[in-house]
């Protein structure tokens, strides 16, 4: 595959010496991305690449997976572990935040590595490529002694790492398991290295006793190439269904247009929008951190320019592991009437606004 450069990328970019040759950055920055790359980990495969334009320093595909010399700069109340997986996880590579559902952090390694990543602490080369044998077995053994759990969710790391036969045995294992009825994926594969969505794959997602849906994590709509729709497809039409998640990025989506295109391509792809994740405070991510303010503006924007189809949950997941809260903007306020002449108690209706910003009373006035 050839990069808007014009250089040919075969491998997965994994230096700041490859890529400084491939022309995703500049010679210049290489002592910086060289003191980024001793911290944290990179990888941009092939097919990632050639969707980048190195003649544009705001390439919204770059600025994701291109480390940055702001990376170097923490902020305060950044966290190595922002929303709290290590306070819930009774045994390695479980997560338990939720009374019905569990993650299940079987690997620790991705097929490329996000500039934002609140897991950036505990993913990489560099780290524990999965989960041991041993520590495999106590993760299943405490699903199994849980009843209260109706949904394993696995991500990592990107489950979609793994080898079809080793993804069919995890899955198999978990559908043998009564009160585990559902198993979600996680994954950046299909946009990031759809070659690797091969038939085996799609194969070993399928599970009898417990139904499989795969979560899609893009964020911006160039990720949705052609051979990455084709492979979505295969995942869909094999009947599993597909939910989107996405991180509001500054400099990458966080204009209206950008998140409409985004969200109808999902929809065309058959992917329901799910989550819109505000930035976590992970080390050295400030710079493509947002405002809560701007989130909701957005989400307000785009209530207005696309079906309810397209519409996602935009959520903040409250640093120290306390779960997720939806932080959209309210529509919905109290407002208490009177007659004008005193003659009347005040009677409570609700101020209702809609998608244009105007302003109307429920139930209405007579």
């Amino acid at each position: 595959m050839s990069g808007r450069s014009g250089e040919s990328v075969v491998s997965t970019l994994r230096q700041p010496e490859d890529l400084v040759a491939h022309g995703l950055a500049p010679a210049a920055a290489l002592p910086d991305l060289t003191r980024v790359a001793a911290r944290y980990a990179i990888a941009i495969t092939p097919h990632v690449a050639g969707l980048i334009d190195p003649a544009d320093p705001d390439d919204p595909i770059a600025r994701q997976y291109v480390p940055s010399a702001d990376e170097l700069a923490a902020q305060a109340g950044e966290r190595a572990d922002p929303i709290g997986d290590h306070a819930h996880s009774p045994v390695d590579g479980i997560v338990h935040r939720y009374p019905d559902r569990v993650l299940l952090k079987l690997v620790h390694v991705c097929a490329v590595y996000c500039r934002f990543c609140f897991r950036r602490e505990m993913v990489g080369p560099a780290k524990e490529a999965a989960l041991s044998k041993s520590a495999t077995a106590a993760a299943l053994d405490y699903i199994r002694s849980h009843p209260e759990i109706w949904e394993v969710i696995l991500t990592g790391g990107d489950p979609l790492m793994l080898s079809p036969r080793r993804l069919a045995e995890i899955m198999t294992e978990l559908a043998a398991i009564d009160h585990v009825k559902i198993i979600r994926i996680h994954t950046r594969v299909p946009v990031a290295d759809p070659a690797r969505v091969i038939d085996e794959m799609v194969a070993a997602l399928k599970v009898a006793g417990a139904t499989t849906w795969l979560a899609l994590h893009a964020n911006h709509p160039r990720e949705l190439t052609p051979a990455a729709r084709s492979a979505c497809a295969r995942i869909v039409d094999a009947g599993i269904p597909m939910v989107s998640q996405s991180v509001l990025l500054r400099g990458v989506n966080d204009e209206a247009a950008t998140l409409e295109a985004l969200m109808r391509a999902f929809v065309e792809c058959r992917i329901k929008p799910y989550y819109l994740h505000h930035g976590d405070l992970a080390p050295g991510t400030a710079h493509l951190r947002t405002t809560l303010e701007q989130g909701q503006a957005l989400m307000r924007a785009l209530r207005g320019r696309v079906s309810g189809l397209c519409q996602p949950d935009y959520v903040l997941d409250i640093p120290g592991g306390y779960g997720k809260s939806p932080v959209g903007p309210d529509y919905l306020s109290h407002s208490d009437l009177t007659s004008g002449k005193g003659e009347h108690p005040p009677e409570s209706r609700y101020r209702i606004v809609d998608y244009c910003g105007g302003i109307h009373l429920y139930p209405p006035v007579p």
